[in-house]
């Protein structure tokens, strides 16, 4: 298990923004793939950004354009910035990390992930 502290969640209006933080160890962040899922109720956990050590990201097709990867390389911290954010976002996002090739949300989906408490995110008028 990687160990990893989510933070960030809140409850905003539709149209809002928020920015979730994925604090790491320094070895985590520069060796494994590390990504964000999240659980919305009633649904099945859903892969929805991965960044790689080099740098790489990937986007489900479902957040692409309203939802940034992006490292903090001097604190290990992966941040998920959510723009524009609608109702059906509303759910508990997750960060994990594993070792995988390629570093991509499909093939972090295939791994079998140790799960922490999330950080919970609102959506609502």
């Amino acid at each position: 298990q990687v160990p990893l502290v989510e933070s960030g969640g809140g409850s905003v209006q539709p149209g809002g923004s928020l920015r979730l933080s994925c604090a790491a160890s320094a070895n985590t962040f520069r060796n494994y793939c590390m990504a964000w899922f999240r659980q919305i109720p009633g649904q099945e956990r859903e892969g929805v950004a991965s960044f790689s050590s080099s740098g790489s990201v990937d986007y489900s097709d479902s957040v692409k354009g309203r939802l940034t990867i992006s490292p903090d390389n001097d604190k290990n911290t992966l941040y998920l910035q959510m723009n524009n954010l609608k109702p059906e976002d509303t759910g508990t996002y997750y960060c994990v990390a594993s070792l995988v090739s390629p570093c991509k949300v499909a093939t972090m989906k295939l791994v079998t992930h140790s799960w922490g408490q999330g950080t919970q995110v609102t959506v609502s008028s």
